[in-house]
């Protein structure tokens, strides 16, 4: 046996399978396992069945832009990115919760889209093959394709429907004929309306284009792709873009690009951009910076009280996914579990039967008003974006359905030296096939992760294999530890950040136990001196009680608003060197099936404080900005529950020291 631990596996270049890199793109070190592969259970399964029977899962019923007479289906209606944005995810779900009846509607959809191109190679709603603009100008919109193909490559995944191959090959040949000038054109003053967006994103289509280069080896794909990349809007000012999804896409486009290029610097590129925004707008926990749908700079909006589009979540998860596979760095999954386990269930009811547009880290009252003009970037009153619906939000109640069932599929990746590698810890069970000779194991992995952190893997297949078991670090981690069929491996001392990686003949009914103490830490604001409570995984927001009230919708599929039914404006007494000797630490015995509530939530940390009189909502109903450090008060000192991020969605998260 060989235990080592490493910051990322080798690579080297494979040519069977679309997943790896063939020459001359730069081979990768993980691969993505195909739909299937990985099975929730616990806590997970349970998300992905309130979405089977909640918005996403009946969407089709609910939505005005999914029923049949969208351009999808051939009609010369309207048929862009919120079909797609639904399909790619509810496909995914049906597979994942094998519903039958779910199954049979994406089907009937996947199966539309296969039959829908024509003898050009184009595919899809008519309307956006030819779009008019002035001077006798016209231009195909290919932002709509560029996510259905997420759709339809997961549909290969699971199927192998060579239709799939076929369907992309025409059409990129029909994108290779499109002429120069109006080849995702930039100017508005020739085309009106969203066909802009594409220059935006023009980067979306170059991951499809390296899938199929992986599978034909064809070298005109490589040059689409540097003409794709090479029609991405440069940035107009300093920063890389303005707009929350537009910067969740964008900043990984280099990073995609380099598998290409080789040139260090674009992975460089990714980063600086990420950081550029983070450490900017990025003052507040779980990896969010605060935009409402568009950063506004000059406008003074660095505060937690601003809030992130629900699309950013999953376009921001689906790029870290990406880049993990591509660099090999355990960061991405560190990243992605502090984004999705700390915001995305506060994004959405206990229920999954609704979401709202913005979800920000400083939030006590999510009501139906639109007086929120600090959320509004044009300064007026502008439609309510806090209030939970299954009937608004256009983009976000559609692409809301990538963010669970895309975290199942990425919890494992396959590594290139034939092993696997647990990449985001949760409740799941994973097949596939691993060694020099490809034969199939299973790995079920028990565990409550984030809420504990605790991992048992339960190993099982026919034959003995030799693999290399890749156990991820997470940087909040020190004093990792791993047990081997109940026999503690001291021969390594893992830092945070790398994986540990065993190498050995496993057999069937071996044992991986992993300890990952989760130790109380801070973290601290320097705009204002404030800090957030984090513990393990998870950061925490002071317990405030719910109260909900219907505000519109009918029925069956209500809307709803959450109102404060207890106080919230409270300062931290906290000593910030040792803040684990003032914080007590309360677990429940048990998961409760939906964990993401204020009273499911299985832990909680009960701390110090004093109530700040006057730190109370504004006029226009947001909470006022947190007062600097330290605020001195003369309330009395009480004690403070604190609950985990994603469990609140009233949440005061950013606080300030009250001595």
């Amino acid at each position: 046996m060989d235990v080592a631990c490493v910051s990322a596996p080798p690579t080297r270049a494979q040519t069977d399978s679309p997943c790896w890199n063939r020459a001359p793109l730069k081979p990768n070190p993980f691969a993505k396992l195909p739909l299937g592969a990985i099975k929730p259970k616990g806590w997970l399964k349970n998300q992905l069945d309130f979405m089977a029977d909640g918005m996403t899962g009946r969407l089709h019923e609910l939505s005005g832009f999914l029923q049949e007479d969208n351009g999808w289906f051939g009609t010369e209606e309207q048929g862009w990115e919120e079909q797609p944005y639904w399909l790619r995810g509810f496909h995914d779900l049906a597979v994942l919760t094998g519903r039958t009846d779910l199954y049979q509607e994406a089907s009937h959809w996947i199966e539309t889209v296969l039959n829908s191109q024509n003898e050009s190679g184009y595919f899809g709603a008519p309307v956006h093959k030819d779009v008019p603009g002035q001077g006798g100008l016209r231009t195909c919109d290919l932002w709509p394709h560029m996510i259905m193909l997420d759709a339809l490559r997961h549909h290969w995944e699971y199927t192998e429907d060579q239709r799939v191959e076929k369907l992309m090959t025409r059409f990129f040949e029909f994108c290779a004929n499109i002429p120069n000038a109006v080849f995702i054109p930039h100017r508005h003053d020739f085309f009106d309306g969203k066909v802009h967006v594409q220059a935006n994103r023009a980067g979306d289509m170059i991951p499809h284009l390296y899938w199929l280069f992986n599978r034909t080896g064809d070298s005109k794909l490589l040059q689409l792709a540097e003409r794709f990349y090479q029609r991405i809007r440069p940035p107009t000012t300093e920063w890389l873009d303005h707009h929350i999804v537009n910067f969740t896409q964008r900043f990984a486009y280099p990073a995609i690009y380099y598998q290409q290029t080789g040139q260090q610097w674009h992975l460089k590129q990714t980063e600086y951009w990420y950081r550029q925004h983070l450490d900017t707008w990025g003052q507040q926990p779980g990896g969010i910076f605060g935009a409402d749908e568009r950063i506004a700079p000059g406008g003074g909006r660095v505060d937690p009280r601003q809030g992130f589009e629900t699309c950013g979540f999953t376009e921001f998860a689906k790029n870290f996914y990406m880049l993990g596979r591509i660099t090999g760095d355990p960061i991405y999954a560190d990243r992605c579990e502090e984004l999705i386990l700390n915001h995305f269930p506060a994004s959405q009811t206990p229920e999954l039967k609704g979401l709202h547009y913005l979800t920000a880290s400083n939030c006590p009252q999510l009501d139906y008003s639109s007086r929120h003009d600090f959320w509004n970037e044009r300064g007026q009153n502008f439609n309510p974006q806090l209030f939970y619906s299954p009937h608004q939000y256009r983009c976000c109640q559609h692409n809301v359905a990538m963010g669970w069932p895309w975290y199942v599929q990425n919890m494992w990746q396959a590594s290139a030296d034939n092993g696997l590698a647990t990449w985001l810890y949760g409740p799941s069970e994973v097949t596939a096939k691993v060694g020099q000779e490809q034969r199939p194991i299973t790995i079920e992995t028990d565990t409550g992760y984030p809420f504990e952190t605790r991992v048992r893997m339960n190993i099982h297949m026919e034959t003995a294999t030799a693999f290399p078991l890749y156990l991820r670090v997470p940087r909040w981690c020190r004093n990792f530890r791993v047990w081997l069929n109940d026999t503690a491996v001291d021969n390594v001392q893992p830092e945070p950040g790398g994986f540990v990686r065993i190498q050995r003949e496993w057999t069937s009914g071996d044992t991986v136990d992993i300890e990952m103490p989760a130790e109380i830490g801070l973290t601290e604001w320097p705009r204002n001196g404030s800090m957030t409570v984090n513990r393990g995984p998870l950061s925490y927001s002071v317990y405030i009680e719910e109260n909900w009230q219907k505000c519109g919708g009918d029925a069956a599929w209500p809307e709803w608003e959450v109102l404060p039914a207890s106080p919230w404006n409270y300062g931290l007494s906290i000593d910030r060197e040792n803040p684990s000797e003032s914080i007590d630490v309360v677990e429940n015995d048990e998961i409760p099936a939906q964990p993401w509530t204020p009273e499911g939530a299985p832990i909680r940390l009960r701390a110090k404080g004093r109530r700040i009189w006057n730190w109370t909502l504004q006029e226009n109903q947001m909470v006022a900005p947190v007062p600097e450090s330290p605020v001195h008060t003369d309330e009395p000192l009480e004690s403070i529950d604190l609950i985990p991020m994603g469990c609140a969605r009233l949440r005061l998260s950013c606080l300030p020291e009250t001595p």
